[in-house]
């Protein structure tokens, strides 16, 4: 790319949190001919966004996020994050793992030190804080997700599933970045533990005002949290709007193996059957609002006879 482009490219990166420019990315060590995992995808989401990604095992969802903070390397393309493109040099790629914070698929997993206290300290403590402010970062991350300051002399071990969840999670939202990315956050998470960590989530965007990218097989959940949707299908970015343009395409998305939200179908049966429903019911609250609408629409009808 001549010198000019990048430029260019960097520029209009710089009104968004994140934006992706025709990357492409092939695992290494496959056979020949083999599909690459993304293949030109391009995205961008604006600073303070809450953006879903919804997609099929195997569509490149996963691949797709290892590449916002420099896990993984493109093999074409371009990704800026706060309009830099992290692979410029050594240090933006540094700066790149801490600005976008990203939160694997049952993170809990990947807890390893003797405490919850180090565990969420590690982060921090890699990005050459002083103490105090890592101590600090620790007590406010713990906090925020639901757990209590008893907890962190405990091994993480002893924590129950929905607390070594959360405490997954505060160990990247310690190292503060502007970017959070969570792959399916709320995955094999009973009932509570589930709305727990959707409340948390929705009152981290409130209180902070980071940027947010979802990973979710969850419609109900990404039609309640996200304002934008990335559809990701054999490796390509099939389709990216907002809710309501996502969800309206209810064919499109069948014949990529997904679905829309429960509530969503339903409101579709019921205009085949007759009833003057409304377009755009994806979520509990819309549906039980329409069909009150619906009711005292019909009460004024019987009222009028």
């Amino acid at each position: 790319m001549k010198d000019g482009q990048t430029r260019e490219a960097a520029s209009r990166a710089a009104a968004a949190a994140i934006e992706c420019k025709n990357i492409s990315y092939r695992y290494p060590n496959l056979p020949k001919g083999a599909p690459h995992a993304i293949e030109q995808v391009n995205f961008a989401v604006d600073t303070g966004e809450l953006v879903a990604i919804i997609g099929h095992t195997g569509s490149g969802k996963s691949t797709l996020i290892q590449h916002l903070n420099a896990l993984l390397k493109p093999q074409e393309g371009m990704v800026f994050v706060d309009g830099k493109n992290i692979w410029e040099n050594k240090s933006a790629v540094r700066a790149a793992r801490f600005v976008a914070g990203l939160c694997f698929q049952y993170p809990e997993h990947q807890l390893f030190e003797e405490t919850v206290e180090k565990d969420i300290a590690f982060g921090p403590r890699n990005m050459g804080l002083p103490k105090e402010e890592v101590h600090r970062r620790v007590r406010e991350a713990a906090a925020f997700v639901g757990l209590d300051a008893s907890l962190l002399p405990k091994s993480p071990f002893d924590l129950s599933g929905g607390e070594k969840r959360r405490a997954a999670i505060a160990g990247v939202l310690a190292m503060e970045p502007r970017v959070l990315v969570l792959d399916e956050p709320t995955a094999g998470l009973d009932p509570q533990g589930r709305e727990r960590v959707l409340q948390m989530i929705l009152r981290y965007r409130a209180q902070t005002g980071k940027t947010i990218l979802l990973v979710s097989h969850n419609m109900e959940d990404v039609a309640r949290l996200a304002g934008r949707v990335l559809v990701m299908h054999r490796g390509r970015a099939a389709m990216y709007g907002t809710v309501e343009e996502v969800f309206a395409q209810a064919g499109a998305l069948n014949a990529m193996g997904l679905t829309v939200p429960s509530v969503t179908r339903i409101f579709l049966r019921l205009r085949e059957m007759g009833l003057p429903v409304r377009d755009g019911v994806f979520t509990m609250e819309q549906g039980i609002a329409e069909l009150l609408r619906l009711r005292a629409e019909g009460e004024k009808e019987v009222s009028h006879d």
